[in-house]
């Protein structure tokens, strides 16, 4: 089986939020085995932008939960969503 890519919107709570600072905080509770491939930002309104994290799974990984909830749990995150999944 291939290596399996996962897209990632990440929207911070305000527009007070880091991204910077998340960016380094996704890259500490990225599950073993998988790593942080790109990041991005998409703006949204009024200054505030989405972070969007593409993500390469560690081999065997069954789906994308364990990596959405290390990820929803950094403080500053409002909401975690999954926006593309695949096979590279």
């Amino acid at each position: 089986m291939g290596e399996v890519a996962a897209k990632l919107k990440i929207m911070p709570e305000s527009t007070d939020v880091d991204l910077n600072q998340l960016r380094k905080a996704i890259e500490k509770v990225v599950p073993e085995g998988s790593r942080v491939h790109a990041f991005a930002e998409e703006p949204i309104a009024f200054g505030l932008k989405a972070l969007i994290v593409a993500v390469i799974l560690a081999e065997g990984t069954s789906g994308t939960d364990e990596l959405e909830a290390a990820v929803a749990g950094i403080e500053g995150i409002r909401s975690v969503e999954v926006v593309e999944l695949g096979l590279l």
